[in-house]
């Protein structure tokens, strides 16, 4: 029962930073009550490796 109730609340709170940043830095604006949630979020994307337009194109 408690590994059921884990996993739901882990499974929420990566679906709440998901809502979250699809909101607000992936569209440029700050986080309005903690930017610095979004300012985490921005650097972690700009990490990761990305396709460019003329990479995608096969």
């Amino acid at each position: 029962m408690l590994a059921i109730v884990l996993m739901m609340t882990l499974g929420v709170l990566v679906a709440a930073a998901v809502a979250i940043y699809v909101a607000y830095p992936h569209r440029g604006e700050a986080v309005p009550v903690v930017p610095q949630v979004g300012n985490a979020m921005r650097k972690g994307v700009d990490a990761l490796p990305t396709l460019e337009d003329s990479e995608s194109k096969v």
